[in-house]
């Protein structure tokens, strides 16, 4: 991407915004942009996936080795965690910093088993696994606490629990809101937010595509972590079983809204990983992927992948 391609700042907001997407809202919009009323042209949408938000930090570390920087950041479920780093300051720094989280963190620091899993096995609690771990990695990684301290506009998705309705939230706590929007049903526990209970935004209608758009962006590049490749590797854990479905949702969401969508904004999305046998239930394979995904990203990249539309192939479910 050229200089001359580049976002020269900010664009107010369309009168097309969806004002019921803002009722459904904890806030749609922090005060430093209701106070100049405009809205970012370029916008990083981070889709979820698991142990294989790993990927996106990767392809995440190209594009910012290659000068782009978004005016906007939404993002769900994995996505709502790099979008927390990268919109604090988009820069290498960051991606160190992301690279060093998915390189360390294990699958026990993320899903938390203890007695309180046998309690949801049995029934007696709602949920399998503790997020103190993922709160605990959060506080002590992430430089800021709230959403609207961070240097790039940054939007998280998550889903009200009795509703189903989308929720985006764009000011507040930025640890909670992580939380609420990677809290899988069934494997976490909901997330209180404004007093409403809040799960993984990826069960919410809306994706992170519509979320850009309405919130003005006019050119979307959109970074996906992806998913297992049918009959690779299906998780034969329950947890795993459920995180992989969350994943095959998640990318038919993205098909769906980037046929609706390609009409109204620029779409750009970089290709993940394929063949993919690694589970979004293991976590000790993040420096494999995170290399992977910078040399695929990387190959993209200097073929124009930033000046070609249409949807990757590898997003589409298939088998080997």
């Amino acid at each position: 991407m050229s200089n001359e391609d580049r976002p020269e700042g900010l664009k107010a907001v369309p009168e097309s915004y969806d004002h019921c997407a803002v009722a459904t809202s904890v806030k749609m919009m922090p005060e430093r942009a209701s106070e100049t009323a405009t809205a970012p042209q370029l916008a990083f949408v981070l889709a979820g996936g698991g142990s294989l938000g790993a990927v996106q930090a990767g392809m995440l570390a190209e594009l910012v080795a290659n000068g782009v920087r978004p005016n906007l950041i939404v993002g769900v479920s994995a996505g709502a965690l790099n979008g927390a780093f990268l919109a604090h300051d988009p820069t290498g720094d960051t991606i160190e910093r992301m690279v060093a989280l998915w390189t360390g963190v294990r699958t026990r620091d993320v899903l938390g088993f203890s007695f309180g899993t046998l309690l949801g096995l049995l029934g007696l609690r709602s949920h399998l696994a503790d997020s103190d771990g993922v709160r605990r990695l959060l506080e002590r990684e992430l430089p800021y606490r709230m959403i609207e301290s961070a240097r790039v506009s940054f939007h998280v998705i998550a889903t009200e629990q009795l509703s189903g309705d989308e929720v985006v939230l764009s000011a507040g706590d930025v640890v909670q809101a992580v939380l609420a929007s990677t809290a899988i049903p069934g494997v976490y526990a909901p997330v209180p937010v404004g007093g409403r209970l809040l799960v993984d935004g990826v069960v919410a209608s809306g994706t992170t595509i519509a979320t850009a758009v309405r919130l003005g962006a006019t050119r979307l590049i959109i970074v996906p972590c992806g998913f297992t490749c049918v009959q690779r590797a299906i998780p034969r854990h329950p947890i795993g079983r459920a995180m992989h479905a969350f994943a095959l949702l998640g990318a038919r969401q993205l098909k769906s809204d980037f046929a609706i969508y390609a009409d109204r904004a620029e779409l750009r999305m970089v290709p993940p990983l394929c063949p993919m046998a690694q589970s979004p239930y293991d976590y000790s394979q993040g420096a494999a992927l995170i290399a992977a995904a910078r040399q695929s990203t990387r190959r993209w990249l200097d073929a124009g992948g930033l000046d070609r539309g249409g949807f990757p192939d590898e997003l589409v479910v298939h088998a080997h």
